[in-house]
């Protein structure tokens, strides 16, 4: 049986559009030997014109799209208790994906927190733009609080999604500097400045994430590494920190 995953995404940008669509043709040219099982979008037509975009752009794919609008969801139990609502509405969407099988869940933009039953009951891999045991958090916190440390270093990580927000076992990652070369002149900006050190280590790691995802399912497809009850494992079956595909990436993104 060929290697399948589904697909989460919240559609709200341009960005999530080019992800699915590099996703699918790499899954074509046979670089990801697997295939897209469906398409999960927590919006449904008529919600935004990105995500009908979005919805459009996977029927044109010719892709399984199941949707289900959390903004329509039992909208007085969110207001009153989001946890049993997150739990509730992640039921729904796991009877609804159920009938697809799938070897691993792919969260691309995917803008909610998925619920502790749904965590447990799928392997899911999310992107996270630092590296493992760095700031967590959305991606202008961790740059500003790059910043506030003076690192030398930063990257982007694929980790399985647990409970702990940001925080599930890392299942690959790669590294880029953001000291020297075309960053020396740009140090000494305070971190909430925003200024072009700011935006220039935003460039650095957005170049790097879509390789990083493609790379990152190309290996789970081929074997490379394995999720197994929430550990990582490698070839061999020994459990690993991580998968560095660092050279892998920088090879993908040079072209």
């Amino acid at each position: 049986m060929p290697f399948r995953f589904g697909w989460f995404s919240t559609g709200r940008d341009e960005a999530a559009r080019q992800l699915l669509q590099v996703a699918w043709e790499k899954t074509g040219e046979g670089l990801i030997p697997g295939e897209i099982s469906y398409v999960f979008c927590n919006r449904e037509r008529g919600e935004g014109e990105q995500s009908d975009l979005f919805l459009d752009l996977a029927k044109e794919l010719g892709l399984e799209v199941i949707t289900l609008s959390s903004r329509r969801s039992q909208p007085h139990l969110r207001q009153r208790d989001l946890e049993a609502w997150r739990t509730e509405y992640h039921q729904e969407v796991m009877e609804r994906i159920a009938p697809y099988p799938h070897d691993l869940i792919v969260l691309a933009g995917y803008m909610l927190i998925v619920s502790p039953q749904m965590c447990k009951h799928y392997p899911m891999i999310n992107l996270h733009p630092a590296l493992p045991g760095g700031p967590t958090g959305a991606w202008e916190a961790v740059i500003e609080e790059l910043i506030r440390q003076k690192a030398m270093t930063t990257g982007v990580m694929m980790h399985l999604v647990t409970e702990e927000l940001d925080r599930g076992p890392v299942v690959t990652y790669c590294t880029f500097p953001i000291r020297g070369g075309g960053f020396s002149s740009l140090w000494g900006e305070a971190p909430a400045e925003r200024g072009p050190l700011f935006w220039r280590i935003r460039q650095e790691g957005v170049r790097r994430e879509i390789p990083l995802i493609v790379l990152t399912i190309k290996a789970l497809a081929e074997g490379e590494i394995k999720i197994k009850e929430g550990r990582i494992l490698d070839s061999r079956g020994e459990e690993i920190n991580g998968l560095s595909l660092t050279q892998e990436v920088e090879e993908y993104v040079k072209g």
